[in-house]
Parts: C-alpha cells; sequence; structure tokens
C-alpha cells in the first residue's frame, strides 16, 4: 500500500482528499501546516506528498525546498496543490521540484486522486 502526506491547513478539504485517497486504497497521513509537514518527512518517508501552497507557518514553497533538500526525500513525487493559479506559481512550483501543480478548483477530489495515481506510476 503506497503511502501518501497530505498536506493541507483546510479541515474541510484534508478530510475530502483523505476520504478519496484512502478510498483508492493509500495509506494517508496528514499534516496541516508547514511546519508538521517536514516534521513528518523527517520521521517518515512517504511514497508521494500531496502539498498546498497557502500554510500556516511555513509555506508550500518552503516545505517543497525543504523536502527537496533532504536526501531521502529529493526523488519523491510532489503535487502541488493549491487555488494560487497564475502562470507565474505554476512555473515557480515545477521550478522548485514539484512534480505537477494542479489548480484546486479546476479539480474534483476524484481526479486529484487519479493525477497523483499516474505520479506513482511514471
Amino acid at each position: 500500500m503506497k503511502k501518501i502526506l497530505l498536506v493541507e491547513d483546510d479541515a474541510m478539504l484534508r478530510d475530502v482528499y483523505r476520504t478519496k485517497l484512502l478510498e483508492a486504497g493509500f495509506e494517508v497521513e496528514v499534516a496541516e501546516d508547514g511546519e508538521k509537514a517536514l516534521s513528518h518527512l523527517q520521521e517518515s518517508v512517504p511514497d508521494a506528498v500531496i502539498l498546498d501552497v497557502v500554510l500556516p507557518y511555513k509555506d508550500g514553497w518552503e516545505v517543497l525546498h525543504g523536502l527537496r533538500d533532504m536526501p531521502s526525500c529529493e526523488n519523491i513525487p510532489v503535487l502541488m496543490l493549491s487555488n494560487l493559479g497564475q502562470k507565474e506559481e505554476v512555473e515557480k512550483g515545477l521550478a522548485l521540484g514539484a512534480s505537477k501543480y494542479l489548480i484546486k478548483a479546476h479539480f474534483t477530489p476524484a481526479e486529484i486522486v487519479e493525477e497523483l495515481q499516474g505520479l506513482l506510476i511514471s
């Protein structure tokens, strides 16, 4: 069973995404802020990360940068998931090492799970 770290500060979205991921057969661990995400990554290496950009304490950019600096996590697929959809944000996420950048409003939770599955296969 593939383990996913879901980093999302919105409790409702976190629950919806977590439920969809569990239904798809993933083991899901959650972090509701950037500091908890980085702490979690130092203790346990997931198979992939779903990462929001706007987070308390440390934003998704800082988490992505920190994750890519960890030798144990440098090759983990990271799906950035945000409402920040300007071209600059998308390019920044990909330049910092995100495997994919999705805009929340454009994808249903089921489609997000499909995108994640595609990342784990490739």
